[in-house]
């Protein structure tokens, strides 16, 4: 059995990231390729979200600016700046309101592990 090779260190401005519509708004990933998959970092503004899961990865949203919900199995929490937020797998969530939040995504984010019923 071979072991992956460790990721490089790595540094990136997100704010200068190209914006990616998602499920929950506008994104600017980092550091997927970086990572080799292992993790990645997002800075997200909220915008139109809408309920979803992931079957593999374990989220960590922590509110920049702002005031909202996040919303975890259908339960509503307050978000504010500095609220943090753990969304395990299996975890339908979305978050609402005018929202700007630091999204980390373990393993690293991808398009294939996200699933709407």
């Amino acid at each position: 059995m071979t072991t992956p090779e460790p990721a490089s260190s790595a540094t990136i401005a997100l704010d200068e990231i190209a914006p990616k519509q998602c499920s929950c708004g506008t994104t600017r990933r980092a550091f997927v390729q970086e990572s080799a998959g292992a993790v990645s970092v997002h800075l997200l503004q909220v915008d139109r979200a809408v309920t979803h899961h992931h079957r593999i990865a374990t989220e960590v949203y922590v509110i920049l600016d702002g005031v909202g919900e996040v919303e975890l199995d259908g339960v509503r929490h307050p978000a504010k700046p500095m609220s943090a937020f753990l969304i395990p797998p299996g975890t339908r969530h979305r978050a609402l309101g005018d929202l700007r939040a630091l999204v980390v995504c373990l393993p690293a984010a991808n398009d294939a592990d996200e699933y709407f019923d």
